[in-house]
């Protein structure tokens, strides 16, 4: 004990890591009952309420090809992908995707203020009717079952709920579609 008290800058060190080890433990960032999904996992589901109240099954979407995407109004990355997905989502949606029946995208955000979170959704044009949130930012729902720690982030999944791809943004995505009819 005499050496910490000779070593401040070392005792405060070791308290502020343990401070830190303590904000990750209390599941704002990472919850050690949740192991990451793989590629080839069933995806799990999800069922939340629409800007309208209405709950939304992802299983709902089965037999298309789905986008997850976890995303929030307050998010400057994600708001910059936003017309990629748009993009993507008016080139696939109709399309026959091996043996899925189009392309879908079922946004999860981790807003807390509702408004925001339909102002984006407006601003932005995001077309699909796959909107959902919890409206509990990172203590959301979704987030923890998919044990997500940042944002964007993208979990892609066949016509029968299996994860095909994890995090695709861009023309990674574009590619993991277009090498579907291959």
């Amino acid at each position: 004990m005499n050496n910490l008290k000779k070593q401040p800058l070392l005792f405060l060190s070791l308290a502020i890591l343990a401070l830190i080890g303590l904000s990750f433990m209390d599941g704002k960032i990472s919850s050690q009952s949740n192991v990451g999904l793989s590629i080839g996992d069933v995806a799990p589901e999800l069922n939340f309420p629409s800007p309208d109240g209405e709950n939304i099954k992802l299983s709902s979407l089965r037999g298309k090809i789905v986008l997850i995407d976890f995303w929030a109004s307050w998010c400057q990355p994600c708001r910059v992908e936003n017309p990629n997905v748009v993009r993507i989502y008016d080139k696939y949606h109709d399309k026959k995707l091996g043996k899925a029946n189009g392309f879908e995208v079922y946004s999860v955000s981790l807003d807390q203020d509702k408004n925001k979170w339909v102002d984006a959704i407006k601003k932005d044009n995001l077309k699909w009717g796959g909107h959902v949130s919890d409206l509990k930012f990172w203590k959301s729902e979704a987030a923890r079952i998919y044990n997500i720690s940042s944002i964007p982030y993208t979990v892609l999944i066949d016509e029968n709920g299996v994860i095909i791809g994890k995090n695709l943004r861009g023309p990674a995505l574009e590619r993991a579609l277009a090498n579907l009819n291959k």
